[in-house]
């Protein structure tokens, strides 16, 4: 076992994320739920789905501080960047990029350690792209679709019954509703909602957020 592995058997992230690779693009869905230590719902409409380019969306799971500061030094870093070079940067260069923040950030000195986990949606002139950014800064690239969080393993049975390599767009947001939804019934971590974005040739959209009214009244 690597130490990718091993870190990721040790750390339960309360969240469910999920990118799907389809024939016009990609989609990339979060719950809203946040936990504290898994046990408390700290907040109940929380955005896990974030647009970071043009060509570029994410989805983020861990500790909700530092995923929140590398995404945003992403953001930065990726204008500045195609300011400087006059052209939109490819999933990969960006995905690279962020690798790199995660593995220094999470062997910067402090007392509250920097658990962080990202699946980052593309599409440049290669093509539409999947890559999922470990928790230690790992990058691996799927070709097909990748769930991440404490409710993985539901999420994962979903897709391994129900995907198709030739789906279109469409039929991806409403794969990543069911895949969401079948995490939130069983996993203590996923709830509240849901978001779908989308990453296509006409750029990144937020096609659906839904929130979850669990209230009971008499």
């Amino acid at each position: 076992m690597d130490q990718h592995e091993n870190i990721q058997k040790q750390i339960r992230k309360g969240t469910t994320t999920v990118g799907i690779v389809c024939d016009d693009g990609i989609v990339l869905a979060a719950d809203k739920r946040a936990t504290l230590g898994g046990m408390i719902v700290g907040h109940k409409k929380v955005d896990k789905v974030f647009k970071v380019a043009n060509n570029l969306a994410l989805t983020m799971a861990g500790t909700v501080s530092d995923a929140q500061l590398v995404v945003k030094l992403l953001q930065a870093e990726l204008k500045l960047k195609n300011i400087r070079s006059e052209k939109q940067t490819t999933t990969r260069e960006a995905v690279n990029l962020l690798g790199a923040l995660v593995y220094q950030n999470l062997r910067k000195f402090s007392p509250i350690l920097a658990i962080t986990a990202f699946i980052v949606g593309g599409a440049d002139n290669e093509g539409f792209h999947l890559y999922d950014v470990g928790i230690d800064g790992s990058i691996l690239k799927h070709d097909d679709y990748y769930a991440d969080g404490s409710g993985f393993m539901m999420a994962l049975g979903v897709l391994e019954t129900l995907y198709k390599p030739d789906m279109k767009v469409n039929d991806g947001v409403a794969l990543a509703v069911k895949v969401i939804n079948a995490a939130i019934q069983r996993d203590t971590g996923s709830g509240e909602g849901i978001d779908v974005f989308t990453v296509t040739k006409a750029g990144v959209n937020k096609v659906l957020t839904k929130q979850l009214d669990r209230r009971l009244t008499v």
